[in-house]
C-alpha cells in the first residue's frame, strides 16, 4: 500500500464520519431540514476528500456542490432557525473548498469554479435572512458584507499556495533543464570526442600503407577509444535516468585535473599527424578550484576535437597554460592549419558556445577566433583567491 493510497483512505474515513455527524441532527428536526443536512454533509465531504475520484475531478465536484448550496438558499422554505444549525459547518467547508479550488483547479477553469464557490460561501447567510420574517434587505446586505471577509481571506490563502506550487513546478522544470543541458554537454565533450578518434584511426587504417605491427597499434587505440566512449555513454545514460526518475541530483560526472589534461594531449598526439606540444608549469592548475580545472580540460578537449574535424592538415598544435601578470590563469590552444572557423554540428552538442557560458559562470572569459593560418582558442580564468 502506497503513501498516497493511505492518505486517500484516511480522508475517506474522515469525510464519512463528518458527513454522518452532519446528518445526525436531522433526526431530531422536521423532514423539511433534510436538504440542509444533506447539502452540508456533501459540501463537507467534498472539502475533505482527495480528488480526483475516478473520472470526477475537484472542479466538477466543487462546482456541483457550490451550485447546490446556492440553489438551496432560494429553495429552502422550512423554519429559518433550523438553517442556523448547519450554516456554520457548511460555511467553514465552503471556505476550505474555496482554498483547494484556487490552489489546485487548472487555470482554464479556476476562475469560474472559484467564483462559484466563493459566491456560495458569501451568499450562504441569505438562507436565513431571506426566510426570516423580521429580516429585510438591510440585514441581508449586512450579513453578505460580513461573509466577504472570510471568503477573501480564503481566496488569498489559495492564491498564495497556488503561487508557491507554481514556483515549485518552475524550479523543478529549471532543474530538469539544467540536468539535460549538463548531460548534453557531457555527451558532446566526451562521447563525440572519442567517436571522432575512432573515425580518424579507421581512416588512417584504410588509406595508409602500414605494417602489421602498426595495424595492431591502431586497432588497440581504436579499442581503447571505444571503451572510453562506452564508459562515457553509460555515465550519461545513468544521469538521464536519475533526472527522469527524480531520484535527487543526477550522478555528477568525474571532474578532470592536470593529470587528465596531460593524458588528453598525449592521446591526441598519438592519433594525430600534427605535432602537439603542452606547456603546463607544475602546480599551476593546482591553485584553482576543481570546477576550473575540469572546465579547462573541457576547453582543451573541445579545441583539439575541432582541430581534428576542421583542421586535419594542421602540422602543429600548441596547448599553453600560464599565469598572467595580474595572477589570472590563461589556457591557449593554437593550431597552424585550416583557417576556417570551427563550427559545431547543427544537432546535438554545445561546442564552444556552451563552454563560453560555463567559463563565464566561473568568472572567466572564452575567446575563439582565426589566428594566422589556423585557429586560436583562449580561455582566461580569474586569479585564485
Amino acid at each position: 500500500m502506497t503513501y498516497e493510497t493511505t492518505i486517500r483512505g484516511g480522508r475517506r474515513r474522515v469525510s464519512a464520519m463528518a458527513a454522518a455527524l452532519m446528518l445526525v441532527p436531522a433526526v431530531m428536526t422536521p423532514p423539511s431540514t433534510y436538504p440542509l443536512a444533506i447539502t452540508a454533509a456533501l459540501v463537507l465531504a467534498v472539502a475533505i476528500l482527495a480528488w480526483p475520484i475516478g473520472r470526477v475531478t475537484l472542479s466538477v465536484a466543487a462546482g456541483c456542490t457550490a451550485a447546490l448550496s446556492l440553489a438551496l438558499n432560494l429553495a429552502y422554505f422550512g423554519q429559518p432557525g433550523h438553517a442556523l444549525v448547519w450554516l456554520p459547518f457548511e460555511l467553514a467547508a465552503l471556505l476550505v473548498l474555496l482554498v483547494r479550488v484556487i490552489r489546485w483547479v487548472p487555470t482554464p477553469r479556476v476562475a469560474a469554479i472559484g467564483a462559484l464557490t466563493g459566491a456560495a460561501a458569501i451568499l450562504l447567510p441569505l438562507r436565513f435572512t431571506l426566510h426570516e420574517p423580521s429580516s429585510g434587505l438591510r440585514e441581508s446586505v449586512f450579513v453578505v458584507a460580513v461573509a466577504v471577509l472570510p471568503a477573501a481571506c480564503a481566496a488569498g490563502v489559495g492564491l498564495y499556495l497556488r503561487a508557491l506550487e507554481n514556483r515549485r513546478v518552475r524550479a523543478v522544470q529549471q532543474a530538469r533543464r539544467q540536468q539535460r543541458l549538463e548531460v548534453a554537454a557531457n555527451l558532446h565533450d566526451f562521447v563525440a570526442h572519442e567517436v571522432t578518434g575512432i573515425v580518424v584511426e579507421s581512416q588512417a587504417a584504410q588509406f595508409e600503407d602500414l605494417a602489421p605491427t602498426e595495424y595492431r597499434e591502431i586497432l588497440a587505440r581504436i579499442e581503447q577509444a571505444g571503451q572510453r566512449a562506452l564508459g562515457s555513454t553509460d555515465q550519461t545514460i545513468a544521469a538521464l535516468r536519475a533526472a527522469e526518475e527524480e531520484r535527487g541530483e543526477p550522478p555528477s560526472t568525474r571532474q578532470h585535473g592536470p593529470a587528465d589534461l596531460v593524458e588528453l594531449v598525449d592521446r591526441f598526439s598519438a592519433t594525430s599527424p600534427a605535432e602537439v606540444r603542452l606547456s603546463l608549469p607544475p602546480g599551476l592548475l593546482d591553485a584553482v578550484s576543481r570546477e576550473i580545472q575540469d572546465t579547462a580540460y573541457r576547453v582543451v578537449l573541445e579545441a583539439l576535437t575541432n582541430v581534428r574535424r576542421h583542421a586535419a592538415r594542421a602540422g602543429r598544435v600548441d596547448v599553453v597554460a600560464r599565469r598572467t601578470d595580474d595572477g589570472a590563469v590563461e589556457v591557449t590552444i593554437v593550431d597552424d592549419g585550416g583557417g576556417a572557423a570551427p563550427t559545431t554540428r547543427q544537432a546535438g552538442g554545445t561546442g564552444l558556445a556552451g563552454l563560453a557560458a560555463r567559463v563565464s559562470a566561473l568568472g572567466g572569459a572564452l575567446d575563439a577566433r582565426p589566428h594566422d593560418d589556423g585557429w586560436r582558442v583562449t580561455c582566461l580564468f580569474p586569479a585564485p583567491r
